[in-house]
């Protein structure tokens, strides 16, 4: 009797070590999967990452690129505005002396401004003070930046898209 009961149990005590052996295989097998889980989780992450700096970089660029191009523009239209500019106010100013009549200077007012606001974003420091008045205007003004009906979602634009999609399937 004692036989039969030692190998039963010898057995289940192989039964239980293969399990046990099984067990142990699963867990490193999910510890290794919930490893490299993680590394390519990591991975995506870094792509995403490097993607998202690529682009603010590009964007970046861009905008220098547009701000130089907007004062190249102005200083070439001040080479262009400052010869009209002395041509006119050199012929008003000697029609003014010529007939007596004062009046001939008054065209030279507006067009001083016109060129003092040419040769100050041109040459001059009103790029810097539109900016500091822009970072101020960010961070004490934020009520006036607000769009109205708030920022736009996903689900408005699906919304809009789906009654503008029954609109002409309506029709």
């Amino acid at each position: 009797m004692g036989f039969i009961f030692s190998k039963s149990m010898s057995e289940n005590m192989k039964n239980q070590q293969e399990f046990m052996l099984m067990n142990a295989r699963l867990q490193i097998c999910f510890f290794w999967t919930f490893h490299i889980n993680g590394i390519i989780q990591y991975m995506v992450f870094c792509v995403q990452r490097l993607s998202l700096e690529r682009q603010l970089m590009m964007q970046n660029e861009m905008r220098e690129r547009q701000m130089a191009l907007q004062i190249a523009w102005s200083r070439e239209f001040l080479k262009y505005f400052g010869t009209f500019f002395g041509i006119a106010a050199i012929s008003l100013t000697a029609g003014a002396i010529r007939r007596k009549k004062p009046a001939f200077l008054f065209p030279i007012i507006p067009l001083s401004f016109i060129f003092t606001y040419q040769y100050d974003l041109g040459y001059g420091t009103l790029l810097q003070r539109m900016k500091g008045e822009a970072e101020n205007i960010l961070e004490t003004e934020k009520s006036k930046l607000q769009l109205p009906r708030g920022v736009i979602t996903f689900e408005n634009l699906e919304k809009a898209r789906r009654e503008q999609s029954k609109f002409f399937i309506d029709k």
